[in-house]
């Protein structure tokens, strides 16, 4: 009986999780988070292809929503395996999905930027791309790992650490601002939608301003995105994105210079 009144409440947990999701346009907890008239250019810095859909996708349906300017920046084309080019064409096919146009899209494939959990990126090097995208498409606003990079992969922790010392090079002095991914521990990350509840609590604990809570107004749209990752739509894949709290929610925490 237990069992049941513990699967019973999971249930209703969930589906008021989703509702909230549903609803989240109307989220104080959003409300904060670039809601000035003028539309932002923001430069999203990713590592490999497939971190947009299977991280940051709450975030992206948010900007492109509210029509916001997006751009992104990959680091690698994801070429460990030898599938780099097919790795490329399946994130300009993912982007589609999010609404993002391709010609906001770069992929780099560079010998100092190869994907691999053996490969550490030069932090200086990294800096400098990012400071001359930012010149090129004016950026506002830059989004990106934090420095555990979610999943603790090298290359997300280098792409933070590039970033911080892109804005302590005076990126901050351009009243740019940087926002970084928050990690969440490995219970909260495989609670789905039921993280939502977490993130706007732990959110209040920061000074306002300073952490947002971006729920995702379109979570199929998520899903739809990853898929277009064939070569990696494998089924671990399809159930860390159906399980995993980044798919619903993403925190945002400004990166202090």
């Amino acid at each position: 009986m237990s069992w049941l009144l513990v699967i019973v409440s999971t249930i209703v947990v969930w589906v008021a999780s989703l509702f909230k999701i549903l609803n989240s346009s109307r989220s104080q907890s959003n409300a904060a988070f670039l809601t000035t008239g003028d539309k932002k250019n923001v430069l999203l810095v990713i590592a490999h292809p497939d971190d947009e859909s299977m991280f940051f996708s709450p975030t992206i349906n948010y900007l492109t929503s509210r029509r916001h300017n997006l751009h992104i920046l990959c680091m690698s084309n994801g070429n460990a395996d030898g599938m780099g080019n097919i790795r490329k064409d399946e994130l300009h096919r993912a982007c589609a999905v999010l609404k993002i146009p391709l010609e906001q899209v770069k992929v780099l494939d560079l010998v100092d930027f190869q994907d691999g959990f053996d490969k550490l990126w030069n932090h200086k090097s990294l800096a400098k791309i990012v400071e001359e995208e930012v010149v090129n498409c004016s950026i506002d606003l830059i989004i990106t790992f934090d420095n555990y990079g979610v999943s603790g992969h090298c290359n997300h922790r280098d792409v933070h650490h590039g970033i911080c010392r892109s804005y302590l090079n005076g990126t901050s002095e351009r009243n740019i601002e940087a926002w970084e991914l928050m990690t969440t521990n490995i219970l909260r990350k495989y609670s789905g939608p039921l993280d939502i509840w977490l993130s706007i609590l732990s959110a209040t604990q920061y000074r306002r301003g300073q952490v947002h809570c971006l729920l995702n107004e379109h979570p199929k749209k998520s899903f739809l995105a990853m898929s277009q990752h064939h070569s990696q739509w494998v089924w671990f894949r399809k159930l860390f994105v159906s399980f995993s709290s980044y798919t619903y929610v993403n925190t945002l925490k400004r990166i202090n210079d």
